[in-house]
């Protein structure tokens, strides 16, 4: 399908389209369309439905510059998940991200379950072996709610815990140390969204991907934060991450108890929230396993090698 619209004020395309035509990238993007923008004209071609929620963000934004509101990116994307949700959040079990044509939904019985108690909770622990799909799903879930609006930022930690490398002595100042640990995130953000989209909202701070120890001292709003490789946190780091969540936000807390790298003697936290927070309502604690495991074949043959003869030791012993 191919539709032309007219510009109601075509002075100010400069506003509706976004610096270098960012807003329309935006769009394109997150609708799989196609615009073509030339004098007081804009052609959106694609399929019929896309198409009309183009023409539907179009409008939003007119309307919003006719009213001499902001329109930046913040608002467009609020814009798109206004003419996209209705449609796209029929079925609760998918999960539609910005990445053109990508869906993601449970693939066991295990992650709908996770993906149940995160929607009926506002706070979820999430614990089960490598391979489980725990970070992945509530990323896509993340990215799903700020696309459709039901969230306004997205905010992703870990903590910096070494295994079996100290962070002094790798190369770089604070954040080129702590790059590394922050990359399975990046990796999960990259298949719902690409790397200019990304870059975007981070230098909006619609994104954050953030060490633990930088959470002190916040608190957080209207916000889906995302509590990574948790195992690895103390009991009074889990604290005061628990403490950060604001009015409207959501968090999600993933961790593999069987492979923690604190110092001998030091419980984990995510073991002690665990013990501690058990029966609380509004929270939920659920267990991914083997059989939830959705890599590569190979993973959960490994997992159960290393579950039937015991934990390595870091002297090979």
């Amino acid at each position: 399908m191919e539709l032309s619209l007219s510009l109601e004020e075509p002075q100010r395309r400069g506003v509706l389209f976004g610096p270098a035509d960012s807003h329309l990238r935006m769009i394109r993007e997150a609708l799989g369309v196609q615009i073509f923008a030339r004098g007081g004209q804009v052609k959106v071609t694609g399929s019929a439905e896309n198409v009309s929620r183009a023409a539907a963000v179009l409008e939003n934004l007119q309307r919003a510059i006719r009213h001499n509101r902001p329109v930046d990116s913040a608002v467009v994307a609020e814009a798109i998940s206004t003419a996209a949700g209705a449609a796209e959040q029929a079925d609760p079990d998918v999960l539609d991200v910005y990445a053109a044509g990508t869906t993601i939904r449970a693939k066991t019985p295990g992650q709908q379950r996770y993906l149940e108690a995160v929607r009926g909770n506002d706070l979820v622990f999430c614990m089960g072996p490598a391979g489980t799909g725990k970070t992945y799903l509530a990323v896509a879930v993340a990215v799903n709610m700020l696309k459709h609006g039901l969230a306004k930022r997205l905010i992703l930690v870990r903590p910096a815990v070494e295994a079996g490398e100290k962070l002094g002595f790798l190369p770089g100042d604070m954040q080129a140390k702590v790059n590394p640990y922050l990359r399975p995130l990046f990796d999960a953000l990259h298949d719902m969204m690409d790397y200019e989209q990304i870059r975007r909202f981070m230098v909006n701070d619609l994104i954050e991907v953030i060490p633990l120890a930088f959470m002190r001292g916040r608190t957080l709003n209207d916000s889906v934060v995302i509590l990574d490789e948790a195992q690895n946190t103390t009991a009074a780091q889990m604290l005061m991450f628990l403490t950060r969540m604001g009015h409207g936000s959501k968090m999600i807390v993933t961790g593999d108890d069987s492979q923690v790298d604190l110092e001998p003697g030091v419980r984990s936290g995510l073991l002690d929230a665990r013990a501690r927070l058990s029966g609380i309502r509004g929270l939920a604690f659920v267990r991914l396993d083997k059989g939830d495991i959705v890599r590569h074949r190979l993973v959960q043959n490994i997992v159960e090698a290393y579950a039937r003869n015991g934990k390595p030791s870091e002297d090979g012993n």
